[in-house]
């Protein structure tokens, strides 16, 4: 893996293991990790930590998190 190329945490619970993909890889070592552990359920996940940050990225960035703040007022 290059070091110029972004990775992502992914974890496994019921494993316990946890490892980094790179991005382009990151859909398919999780289906191809599900399906030979798991029967194809999805057990292992992008780190949750990492999922809430980039959900909050992409609302700020969508002004979603602006629209929600102007509602409540």
């Amino acid at each position: 893996m290059s070091t110029d190329e972004p990775s992502v945490p992914i974890v496994c619970d019921e494993c316990e293991t946890e490892t980094r993909v790179p991005l382009a890889d990151l859909a398919d070592a999780l289906s191809r990790h599900n399906e030979q552990n798991h029967g194809g359920e999805p057990v292992a996940e992008v780190d949750p930590s990492i999922k809430a940050r980039l959900a909050d990225l992409v609302a700020e960035d969508m002004g979603l998190l602006d629209a929600e703040t102007t509602d409540r007022a």
